[in-house]
């Protein structure tokens, strides 16, 4: 673990000339410029490439790293730097925020590189006496124009660690034959959740899916809205759902929901069917009736002879 005196100095940006390319470099289109941490910097020091910074210390100490800035092209570029923390989107994926973080200071917030140099930029990480163990992603920012390219920072506060999560408001969308659900991080260290499903319905298994990784870094604190595609669901049944997630650590979760799902298409058919029956055995009885009462009016009525004819004869 590297420190550094709890207040950063004013430190000089080093600027290492690039080999000279062979032919003369195209003006800058605002995307030739990398940004990425120096090589051999960190708390977990390493001379190859690192895919991100990695600091981590106890509350109360300053911890320093180097952004690395090149520019190949043939003309002086100037880059915007500032450090902010992360956060997960509704979706899940990575994002960074507009406000900077109070904990990361940058030995300059601008930066002017002259044509293929790179240029080494110091930084420091300030763990406040009082912050609470467990992680706290964050990244460096470095713009130019229109483009932004986001270094993730991984800042670690040294103590006891806890993985937990759970898994919540489950529900199967049948209209889109997906699953929904809900993943929020209960602990104080990212995860990289795995994902079980399983559904057993009236007419047996209906779903059987083995764990695999999902592509989301659940940061702590954060709840993320995900999907499990299903687009060949059961025509006739009623299952129950449930989804088994797991994390490092040994953090678990389960959730479970039910379902119906039946062939309206052909219910509807056969139910306009039953009704279009109906209705013809509704016209023949009216039908009939008003033929027999018809027939009713037309037939003469018997003529009756009084006693009095019959005494006459």
């Amino acid at each position: 673990m590297r420190h550094i005196r709890p207040a950063l100095p004013v430190l000089a940006l080093l600027l290492c000339a690039l080999p000279a390319p062979a032919a003369r470099a195209a003006p800058p289109a605002g995307g030739q410029w990398t940004a990425a941490p120096a090589s051999g910097g960190g708390t977990r020091p390493s001379a190859e490439g690192r895919p991100y910074f990695y600091l981590e210390g106890a509350p109360g100490t300053v911890l320093e790293d180097t952004l690395s800035l090149s520019n190949p092209s043939g003309a002086p570029l100037t880059l915007t730097l500032r450090g902010a923390a992360a956060y997960n989107t509704a979706d899940g994926s990575l994002a960074v925020r507009r406000t900077p973080d109070p904990w990361i200071v940058l030995a300059s917030p601008e930066v002017r590189i002259p044509p293929h140099t790179r240029a080494d930029v110091p930084f420091s990480v300030t763990v406040p006496a009082g912050a609470q163990p467990g992680d706290r992603p964050a990244a460096l920012t470095a713009a130019l124009g229109g483009r932004e390219v986001d270094i993730r920072l991984h800042v670690r506060v040294a103590g006891p660690t806890l993985s937990a999560l759970t898994v919540e408001s489950v529900r199967v969308d049948t209209s889109r034959g997906l699953i929904r659900y809900a993943l929020v991080n209960r602990g104080n260290t990212a995860l990289t959740p795995r994902l079980a499903v399983r559904a057993d319905g009236v007419f047996g298994r209906a779903l059987d899916r083995a764990p695999r990784l999902l592509p989301v870094e659940l940061l702590p604190a954060q709840r993320v809205e995900l999907t499990e595609p299903w687009p060949h669901p059961p025509a006739l049944d009623r299952v129950d759902v449930r989804l088994d997630v797991t994390a490092g650590g040994g953090a678990h979760s389960s959730a479970t929901a039910a379902a119906s799902f039946v062939p309206w298409g052909a219910v509807a058919g056969a139910g306009l069917a039953l009704l279009g029956g109906a209705a013809a055995a509704v016209r023949l009885v009216l039908r009939r009736r008003r033929a027999s009462r018809a027939g009713s009016a037309e037939t003469p009525a018997p003529q009756r002879e009084s006693a009095q004819t019959g005494a006459r004869q």
